[in-house]
């Protein structure tokens, strides 16, 4: 046996040898044949006479080079130009070329950063499960998977085209202005859009490269929305009301207020039709998209009600540990790093510079907010809390999504400082104040903070960017850069945004609540909803063969049945 094991190692060498010499030599007749024959400078290559007219003559390469180009000073020529004659393109030609290149950075940059986002409900499903007990861990991850299928499907079906039927062109994605009819009212002469009416199902005129680009971009945002409630909702919540749910949020909900700021509606336009700045701007979503997720937790919980043993007869909460901490905080750092395609790809434009700008600012309002409510909880309980101090992180970003493009670093970790220490004293208020039952923290974290975050425009936004956005010349400026313009429309934003999706989420849950039911029965809240609702264990023992026994479920559900 060691015999054999020796002539093999002795192969092994001489086969190694061998390669490493024939290496060798290639490598040095292919630097040899090179400097024989030197392949032509990018500056020779494309050597142009006088234009004529709209038309210029272009020398293509004169040769073929078949060495190779190992730094790729020689790879791309005037022949990779689409030219009516190969190699000979006109003026016009180029320029359509150079426009092509442009719109398709743009194209890849969109795309890119939306799979970014779409990574994100990887994220969320964690944070979620990792914050919630195991016997229901199942179900939470559940709900994560199934409300990106429900989200696209309402998106995709009625959700789009009442969020940005109106839109108008789409400057960064082609130009193309399919995207045109918007259902509005005209007050003092002055039009107020409400609701776009085009691009159903993304058919018709819809069906273009620019419009299905800013679909996939938009959906993954809308689930992010969609999402924040299973959080706040978790470990009581029946999955029917759940699936629901996800077709209203996705459908009609989150498109209507999102159309009022995002889709040319009459939010973005009172800075151009009654000078309030440049009416509500909200960058990348800290109103649109976690705000409508953390407003709407609020009143998802009211109707819901606590966990069973949340809160003592004297209304004391109790702590309810959640079962895999490193899991939730693995959770954090993935939606930490998604955030780099949900701020930045707001621009639409990858040839947009103030993408690093967006980026660097992204990145310092999360460490600020994570070390503030690390310092804070720490003060207060005498413990760096990890938990709290990740949801400082995840309040961070949300809170400098909406100002990320109008601020400067500095602003941004002023923006990041207030929503770590607001992060703790919300989580505080709602469970001792308002006697809310929030597992994860998300109403403290999307609701406040995303509110804060839409707020903090206008007073941080500093004057270095927004020149006609929304159709005002002239760039964002904040209160603290002399525009209380743009504050007063920022507040009336906020109080929109509470109001409308207060109002339509609580009416949502209410129906839920009297129709199908929003809340499973206490025998199945105490033994965990895994079973009872998806049918699965997140944990089943080792020594568990084949499907768990789920009799006593099926007792449960008898009798809920029964009584229903």
């Amino acid at each position: 046996m060691m015999k054999h094991i020796r002539v093999i190692r002795k192969v092994l060498w001489v086969l190694g040898i061998t390669l490493v010499v024939l290496g060798f030599l290639g490598n040095h007749f292919a630097i040899s044949q090179t400097a024989s024959t030197a392949a032509p400078t990018p500056a020779a290559a494309m050597a142009m006479t006088a234009p004529a007219a709209d038309a210029i003559t272009v020398t293509a390469p004169a040769a073929t080079n078949v060495n190779g180009d190992p730094n790729g000073g020689n790879t791309g020529s005037v022949n990779d130009i689409t030219a009516a004659k190969a190699g000979s393109p006109t003026l016009t030609e180029i320029a359509t070329q150079v426009g092509k290149n442009k719109i398709g950075i743009n194209f890849v940059w969109v795309l890119l950063t939306g799979y970014l986002v779409m990574f994100m409900q990887a994220g969320f499903a964690l944070v979620e499960t990792g914050f919630t007990r195991a016997k229901n861990a199942a179900h939470t991850m559940a709900m994560n998977m199934v409300i990106y299928g429900l989200g696209v499907a309402g998106f995709y079906l009625i959700g789009y085209g009442l969020m940005f039927g109106g839109l108008g062109a789409l400057g960064t994605l082609g130009g193309n202005a399919s995207l045109s009819h918007e259902i509005s009212v005209t007050l003092g002469g002055k039009t107020m859009g409400l609701i776009g009416w085009s691009g159903f199902c993304l058919g018709g005129h819809a069906y273009d490269v620019g419009v299905l680009a800013l679909f996939l971009f938009q959906v993954v945002f809308m689930d992010a929305a969609a999402t924040i409630p299973t959080g706040a909702l978790a470990e009581r919540w029946k999955f029917v009301p759940f699936c629901i749910w996800g077709l209203f949020v996705s459908g009609i909900m989150y498109p209507i207020y999102g159309n009022w700021v995002w889709g040319g509606g009459w939010l973005s336009q009172l800075g151009a039709n009654f000078g309030l700045g440049h009416g509500v701007v909200d960058f990348a979503g800290s109103s649109v998209v976690h705000a409508v997720g953390g407003i709407a937790s609020i009143a998802g919980v009211m109707v819901l009600g606590a966990r069973i043993g949340k809160f003592r007869k004297d209304g004391t909460p109790v702590a309810i540990p959640g079962h895999n901490l490193p899991m939730a905080l693995l959770g954090v750092f993935i939606l930490a790093f998604g955030w780099f395609g949900f701020n930045p790809g707001s621009t639409l434009a990858g040839v947009d510079l103030r993408i690093a700008v967006v980026a660097v600012n992204t990145m310092l309002a999360s460490c600020a907010g994570m070390l503030a409510a690390m310092i804070l909880i720490w003060k207060r309980t005498g413990k760096p809390d990890p938990g709290m101090t990740g949801n400082g992180a995840l309040a961070g970003l949300v809170a400098i999504t909406a100002p990320c493009a109008f601020v400067s670093p500095l602003g941004a970790i002023a923006i990041g400082i207030v929503s770590g220490i607001l992060v703790v004293y919300a989580a505080w208020f709602v469970e001792w104040k308002l006697k809310l039952d929030d597992p994860v923290g998300a109403i403290a974290v999307h609701g406040a903070n995303g509110l804060w975050g839409l707020i903090s425009v206008g007073l941080f936004a500093d004057g270095t960017y927004g020149a006609g956005l929304n159709g005002v010349a002239s760039p964002v400026r904040g209160l603290f850069y002399g525009d209380a313009g743009q504050f007063v429309v920022q507040l009336i934003g906020a109080a929109v945004c509470f109001a409308f999706v207060f109002s339509m989420s609580w009416t949502f849950f209410k129906i839920m609540e009297k129709t199908v039911g929003m809340r499973v029965s206490p025998e199945a809240e105490l033994l965990g909803i895994d079973v009872p609702e998806v049918g699965a264990l997140a944990y089943p023992r080792d020594d568990m063969l084949g499907f768990p026994d789920v009799r006593p479920m099926k007792n449960i559900a008898a009798r809920e049945k029964a009584s229903a």
